[in-house]
């Protein structure tokens, strides 16, 4: 990560010859270099194309550099800045340092070289710092990003959408019930993606206090309200330059909907109490469990917001839609909340599992398992283990309506498992990680499932592809 980052570096002077002598150095580093001749005029750049580091002089006309500072901390908090200042004002430098700068340098840089290391440590700072975010929420994007689990074609052509969408700054629209996952593909896009430094604001709108709604989405100004003791930005400017996910976006009230068209129509909100605009730059995905089509139709939702959201549609399957996926499930939740136990669960309990109809979906595979891991006392889960009307959901039910449902009742499990694992390592040809990650399941499980079923085993007179 930290090698491939590109540092881009503003220089902020009124003196041109600071600035090109900046530039030069910058660039000589293999930095982006871009200038300023103002406070104003940078205010202006960089919120168009924030920087990683500025470097600023501290005294310039209508703008002083602290001022500027100040700014920039608000708009940008993660960008380091640092200062110039001559011999003769350290003490305004110091003062900038305890607003937040970085460090300052004196001019005339003499010699030279002492510009070139000033720049090049800022430079491995900013490396290290978002190395370190890159990968925490890498790291918390491949876990979310394995709770999609499953090699069901409906859920493979979910995972090859996330893959598309990964980059694109078109609006997402996530359908399916509650349950399903929807939140988790919403992350999974942005995260996997060159959004995956930028902020991810989760909005439930179902959650959200009619009252305070446009105050939460886009901020208030102080005295706005009764309780507005000073001013907040909204959930809109805090994902500035990332993404806003708007949970179930069908439970806004319409003359939000017409708020919210607006701000995806002119990339700007209004803070409430104020009459300035503030630009924002977001990408923009939104679920629901509900027919916006039908509920547009019925006069409930905006026609011209479903369409304006509607660009590219994900659609979540519902979990008795694909069952074969249910075993994968269970392993990746018995991994998580047991980890390095190795529990089992019995051929009787999951038959249950894939007979039950799943009304809570993938949410409520989740608690049954959690739950049977808490309250079991042994290292396999049975029947006894599951709640009462998920354990009664007979085996030897069939269902005209499901003839899915009706084929596993009559095939053996060990068989749905075993043509799974085998389909899923010959997709992958034979890398293990890879098929971990696609079954959802650790790679010490994988491990026994493999030797279980004499998958990935080579013939006497081949090569061995295990190790």
């Amino acid at each position: 990560m930290s090698d491939d980052l590109r540092i881009r570096l503003l220089i902020v002077d009124d003196e041109q010859s600071i600035r090109r002598l900046c530039m030069t150095v910058g660039e000589s580093l293999g930095f982006s270099c871009t200038e300023a001749d103002s406070g104003e005029s940078a205010l202006a750049q960089l919120e168009k194309n924030p920087a990683h580091m500025i470097l600023t002089d501290m005294v310039m006309p209508r703008m002083s550099g602290l001022q500027f500072l100040e700014r920039v901390k608000k708009l940008l908090p993660r960008t380091e800045v640092a200062v110039m200042t001559g011999h003769g004002s350290i003490e305004t430098a110091v003062q900038a340092m305890k607003l937040g700068a970085y460090d300052y340098i004196t001019k005339p840089f003499s010699p030279l070289e002492e510009l070139r290391l000033f720049l090049r440590r800022m430079a491995e700072k900013v490396r290290l710092v978002e190395e370190n975010q890159f990968l925490r929420e890498r790291t918390d994007a491949e876990t979310e990003l394995h709770g999609i689990v499953g090699a069901s074609s409906k859920i493979q052509d979910v995972l090859r959408m996330i893959t598309r969408l990964k980059d694109t700054r078109t609006p997402v629209l996530i359908t399916g019930e509650s349950g399903t996952g929807k939140e988790l593909v919403a992350r999974a896009i942005h995260f996997r993606g060159t959004f995956a430094i930028r902020p991810f604001v989760a909005v439930d709108c179902g959650s959200l206090v009619p009252t305070l709604i446009e105050s939460e989405l886009f901020g208030y100004e102080k005295g706005a309200f009764t309780g507005a003791l000073k001013s907040k930005d909204g959930l809109f400017q805090a994902a500035n330059g990332g993404t806003v996910f708007l949970d179930e976006i069908g439970e806004l009230p319409l003359e939000m909907q017409a708020k919210l068209l607006r701000v995806l129509q002119e990339k700007e909100v209004r803070p409430v109490g104020s009459n300035e605009r503030v630009r924002v730059d977001v990408r923009i995905m939104a679920a629901t469990n509900r027919d916006l089509e039908a509920e547009y139709r019925k006069g409930t939702f905006r026609k011209d917001l479903y369409f304006r959201l509607n660009v590219v549609t994900v659609h979540l399957p519902a979990l008795r839609e694909r069952r074969s996926d249910i075993p994968m499930l269970v392993h990746w939740f018995l991994d998580r909340y047991a980890p390095g136990v190795g529990m089992q669960i019995t051929n009787s309990a999951m038959k249950c599992l894939l007979q039950y109809e799943w009304p809570g979906n993938v949410r409520e595979l989740e608690n049954c398992i959690e739950r049977a891991v808490a309250l079991g006392d042994r290292l396999v889960i049975d029947m006894g283990d599951l709640p009462a009307a998920i354990a009664s959901a007979s085996p030897d039910r069939e269902s005209a309506e499901d003839s899915s449902t009706q084929a596993l009742s009559i095939t053996d499990l060990e068989d749905i498992e075993r043509a799974t694992i085998q389909r899923v390592f010959e997709q992958v040809k034979g890398d293990k990680v890879m098929a971990g990650r696609m079954l959802g399941i650790s790679r010490a499980t994988l491990y026994r499932k493999l030797k279980r079923y004499n998958i990935g085993v080579p013939s006497p007179s081949s090569s061995p592809t295990l190790q």
